[in-house]
């Protein structure tokens, strides 16, 4: 299946692919459609923003996302889940139980960072945490021969990093925060760094020198660009 992704402000990243970079942090969100379903890999930052995806992804391709996989448990990724009722919902092995133990977190980070107070507290309010948790690896058959691999990669950037790979000619690796394009990759207070190297290595594994690799925020990036990260962060926090 493919779609006139440009036509609705998306980036097409491959046949069937592509992502949008949200206002104000450029987040992305990507969908990944199948015959059958059609996968969001997360959500925006709050509840408006994740209704407005919905509708874009109604007006793209006339149908619903039916699977939502969540990268990591940080607000501008999260926080939108509410609005695609019924799909779904993806998340690294203990994903469920720090949502549902640090909402009011979750919500106090969103303000610092610019969310409107109201609109922050509606988002937490109304948190979805995932239904299914991945450990290891998870596939999903979306339908027509569209099969995305889940796969559980931290704790690296957060205590809960899930990266998917979508195969193709060329694979696309939708990386979450683990790969930064537009600023520095951010460690926060849940960042285990010493591991995040190690992340990278998994990325470059999974997708392989040809792929496409998506970071969380900023432009799409190749295999020398992660690796080029991949060995900054080794010698910012002492890993071999």
């Amino acid at each position: 299946m493919d779609v006139a992704w440009e036509e609705f402000g998306w980036e097409r990243l491959g046949d069937g692919v592509g992502r949008r970079r949200l206002p104000g942090w450029d987040a992305t969100a990507a969908l990944v459609a199948g015959a059958d379903g059609m996968l969001l890999c997360d959500t925006g930052s709050t509840l408006r923003e994740g209704a407005g995806l919905r509708d874009q992804i109604d007006r793209l391709t006339g149908r619903r996302v039916t699977h939502v996989a969540l990268s990591h448990p940080h607000f501008d990724h999260v926080l939108g889940t509410a609005a695609f009722a019924g799909a779904r919902v993806y998340g690294a092995a203990g994903l469920p139980e720090l949502l549902r133990a640090e909402a009011e977190d979750l919500r106090r980070s969103a303000v610092a960072h610019g969310v409107p107070e109201q609109e922050a507290a509606q988002a937490v309010e109304a948190l979805v945490v995932p239904h299914h948790q991945v450990r290891g690896e998870q596939a999903l058959d979306l339908g027509g021969g569209r099969r995305v691999l889940l796969a559980e990669v931290g704790p690296a950037h957060s205590g809960h990093d899930l990266a998917v790979l979508v195969p193709g000619s060329p694979p696309v690796v939708l990386c979450g925060d683990l790969v930064e394009e537009s600023g520095e990759p951010q460690a926060g207070p849940d960042a285990a760094v010493s591991r995040w190297p190690a992340a990278l290595d998994r990325l470059l594994a999974l997708g392989g020198e040809d792929a496409r690799y998506v970071p969380g925020h900023g432009a799409v990036v190749d295999a020398a660009f992660v690796r080029a990260q991949r060995d900054a962060l080794a010698h910012r926090f002492g890993v071999s």
